[in-house]
């Protein structure tokens, strides 16, 4: 089962939010055993903590001394 890339990146955002239901978490696990869909999550999170990454180095010095 190829998941389409919008399926990916909704299951990740369900994943990163904590609003993963059961079947959605079902389906994310048996798609781990797709090399296309383990790829296609890869890109998603890399692209999710590059923005985190990004994120936090724009904040102003400041701000990142109070973590």
């Amino acid at each position: 089962m190829v998941m389409s890339g919008q399926s990916t990146t909704y299951l990740i955002e369900q994943l990163i939010t904590s609003k993963l239901s059961k079947e959605e978490f079902d389906e994310f696990l048996a798609s781990l055993n797709n090399p296309e869909d383990r790829q296609a999550y890869s890109e998603v999170l890399e692209a999710y903590f590059t923005e985190l990454l990004n994120q936090h180095e724009c904040q102003p010095e400041s701000d990142k001394q109070s973590e």
